[in-house]
């Protein structure tokens, strides 16, 4: 393979690389790798384009996740409840207070 300069296009993508560059911005070729088709990528272990996401979700959390269940309305009527107490507590000790 000829030597690769910038500017001109990728020997690998084919895309415009410009004047002063040293690695393409489409695929990654690089001066470092001498403008081939191993880039530095290449060993990530990445999914390829066949990755189905849906089925990885499926295997890794156990199944869809249940759709319209709502939280229990009950869990907030125990804190208002102790509030109403509270606050009924305090008008009545106020109230006793200025029958005296």
């Amino acid at each position: 393979m000829p030597r690769f300069r910038p500017p001109g296009p990728c020997p690998v993508c084919h895309e415009h690389v410009p004047h002063g560059r040293r690695a393409c911005s489409q695929c990654g070729s690089s001066a470092d790798d001498g403008w081939g088709g191993d880039t530095s990528a290449d060993g990530l272990d990445l999914p390829d384009d066949e990755f189905d996401y849906d089925d990885f979700v499926a295997r890794e959390f156990g199944g869809p996740r249940p759709r319209g269940r709502k939280p229990p309305r009950h869990r907030w009527r125990m804190p208002w409840g102790l509030v109403a107490l509270a606050l009924a507590a305090i008008l009545a000790g106020a109230g006793w207070f200025t029958l005296r």
